[in-house]
């Protein structure tokens, strides 16, 4: 097990560091960095001033390299845009998008479980078809699509809930249902998997024969050892949350991590683009990582493994 681990965590670095190199790479060249600090239309001395200063005439691995000795030090550098710390930016927005994305992960769990107890209970049934019907819709809507269809029906014709802003819980509820309605489907079909095999297995059938109440067999013995896998597609659904908040943020103009992104994209702010590419991409494959201890430490066979 301790061997599987620091093969995980050393994998996780690996990963962690790659993911920093090519967040450098592709926004390097995806535009002149002095071009978005000067302007468009800036002199020719201006331009070659500015390279000079912020060291971008150098080689790009030169630059990569100070770039990352200066990030593991803390340093993210000063936004082109906003004309603050990119940390103190970063760590502003931070919580925004850590709430939306646990809220999800919350609304789109509290849908999959009894949906997918459901359709183990009743396999084959119409309710069996109906709910996996529920989730090939909602894996097929796009999550702007939803918010949009939300927006239309919550904020504008009905007028209970608030169309954009991150001021109050009211303005995270609409974001919640469209993210977390997405990420419902994997988690429905690995509840349904898990509680079919588990509802045959042996101690299953021996609590039943015992003349346990049905309820206490489906969620005390079935359902208690069916969502244990669950909890590993958690971690991973919510590092794709973190990361996968730029188009709902935009949407309701939460003033998230993901907002920032889609605005530091249209400044061509890159300090600001490249730190948060960076830190959602790390956050990714941290959870991806826990994932895999979690699911070491709950399954006793990977544990010998």
């Amino acid at each position: 097990m301790t061997r599987y681990l620091l093969g995980r965590i050393a994998l996780a670095l690996m990963v962690a560091l790659a993911v920093s190199a090519l967040a450098f790479l592709v926004l390097r060249l995806s535009g002149d960095v002095a071009i978005a600090i000067a302007g468009e239309g800036a002199r020719d001395e201006d331009l070659q001033l500015i390279r000079n200063t912020y060291g971008l005439d150098r080689p790009l691995l030169v630059q990569y390299a100070t770039w990352l000795w200066q990030t593991l030090r803390g340093d993210f550098g000063s936004s082109i845009y906003f004309k603050v710390p990119v940390s103190e930016l970063v760590l502003q927005k931070l919580p925004t998008t850590i709430i939306l994305g646990l809220s999800s992960l919350t609304f789109g769990l509290l849908l999959a479980v009894p949906l997918g107890v459901a359709a183990a209970l009743w396999r084959n049934s119409w309710i069996d078809r109906l709910a996996m019907g529920i989730t090939v819709v909602a894996q097929a809507l796009p999550t702007f699509f939803v918010a949009l269809v939300l927006i239309m029906v919550l904020a504008v014709w009905a007028r209970w809930l608030p169309v954009s802003g991150s001021g109050s819980w009211l303005h995270f509820v609409m974001p919640t249902i469209a993210l977390g309605y997405y990420v419902m489907p994997p988690f429905m079909r690995l509840i349904r998997s898990n509680m079919i095999e588990v509802l045959s297995a042996d101690y299953v059938r021996t609590a039943r024969a015992k003349g346990l109440p049905a309820s206490r067999v489906i969620f005390r013995h079935a359902l208690r050892n069916a969502i244990v896998p669950v909890v590993g597609l958690a971690a991973v659904q919510l590092g794709f949350l973190l990361g996968g908040s730029v188009v709902i943020e935009s949407v309701f103009a939460l003033d998230g991590l993901g907002y920032l992104a889609f605005r530091s994209i249209s400044y061509k702010d890159f300090p600001v683009l490249q730190t948060i590419v960076l830190l959602l991409s790390v956050l990714y494959v941290a959870l991806t990582t826990l994932s895999d201890i979690a699911n070491v430490w709950l399954d006793p066979r990977l544990r010998n493994a």
